[in-house]
């Protein structure tokens, strides 16, 4: 299945085979380099390698995981294609999930001025919400994405064959970005998954593409989210700052994790604000909390996530911004919320535990 994103470049969703190689070698690299993490280069890897024969290739590996999403690595992936001899004519394949997308886009064009990039997503998280809508870039000072810039890939090849080298964890934690899609674009998707709670019986081949319509469709609306795109971001204030919280920590959360956590949480901020019905806080609080179970923030980490939240890229004016819900399947973008507001949102996840 290929989906174009604009005249820009088509998501394909499909196995990875000759063809798609055919494609590249027709636009006349010199050569490619391959981004890939200790994970993928053991598990994903070996289901393209043969593909790679015949053209001048450079892997470049670097340590998985969010808390490896800074300059550092970047500067070690420079500094590798310098070693390699990349040039301005290469192409850089990123293989990984959305740690690997987002910095290997991050790092591929900002290499003697950028060279072209393919977003090849291995889990669920970045085939589904990650790889689409150009969005590139590292943390830096503690806070999520905020160094960065926008810039397409030439190609998305989505393979759902990735999944299956992907622990329960690392699919559940993809499966956020699916209850987000619909809970802010699709009713009729909310009121089916939310009989789902055994992921393993899932068909993705049918799941993913209907989210990476939902995405294309909204980046397609509002490419530098002025507006509509940022309907993505619900769930994302709140749980980009808890994440952060614990990404250095034994307890530390996934992203999906997080931003179960900030589903429940600013949807009870919409309740709170009357745009959103009791009944529906209800049913998200439940679903997620059957997903994802609880995880206790510590209440003398409360101030330290709101400053988190002040540091978030999408805030005006000095007020902190979010998405709310109007009811599932519509989301309201351009709202804010109060410390204290904030505060008894988490104090609401918190005495979710003892329930």
């Amino acid at each position: 299945m290929t989906l174009p994103v604009g005249t820009d470049y088509d998501i394909r969703i499909e196995p990875i085979g000759a063809t798609h190689f055919d494609w590249l070698r027709k636009r006349d690299y010199a050569g490619w380099v391959v981004l890939v993490d200790d994970h993928t280069r053991a598990d994903c890897l070996p289901l393209i390698e043969a593909e790679l024969a015949g053209t001048p290739t450079v892997i470049i590996e670097v340590p998985a995981g969010e808390r490896f999403k800074h300059l550092d690595t970047c500067r070690f992936i420079w500094e590798e294609m310098f070693r390699g001899g990349v040039g301005r004519r290469w192409c850089c394949l990123n293989l990984g999930g959305g740690v690997i997308g987002d910095m290997g886009g991050f790092a591929a064009s900002t290499y003697k001025r950028g060279i072209d990039f393919v977003q090849l997503p291995t889990t669920l998280l970045s085939q589904v919400d990650a790889s689409v809508g150009g969005k590139l870039g590292i943390d830096f000072y503690d806070v999520k994405n905020s160094i960065g810039l926008f810039k397409d890939p030439i190609a998305v090849w989505v393979d759902t064959r990735f999944l299956a080298t992907l622990p329960a964890r690392e699919l559940r934690s993809g499966y956020a970005e699916v209850i987000k899609h619909s809970l802010i674009a699709d009713r009729q998707q909310w009121d089916e998954i939310r009989e789902w709670t055994d992921l393993s019986a899932v068909n993705w081949t049918d799941i993913i593409p209907h989210s990476v319509r939902i995405k294309r469709d909204i980046v397609l609306e509002d490419p530098f989210e002025h507006g509509k795109r940022k309907a993505l971001n619900f769930g994302h204030t709140i749980g980009h700052a808890v994440e952060s919280y614990f990404l250095n920590r034994e307890n530390r959360l996934l992203h999906g994790e997080g931003v179960a956590v900030g589903m429940i949480t600013e949807s009870w901020l919409s309740a709170d604000r009357g745009t959103l019905a009791e009944e529906d806080l209800a049913r998200i609080t439940d679903y997620c909390l059957r997903v994802y179970g609880h995880q206790p923030i510590p209440r003398d980490c409360f101030d330290e996530l709101i400053q988190l939240m002040r540091q978030d890229k999408k805030n005006e004016r000095g007020e902190i911004n979010f998405t709310f819900l109007a009811r599932p399947g519509e989301a309201v973008v351009n709202q804010t919320a109060t410390a204290d507001q904030i505060t008894r949102s988490l104090e609401y996840y918190n005495a979710l535990g003892t329930s």
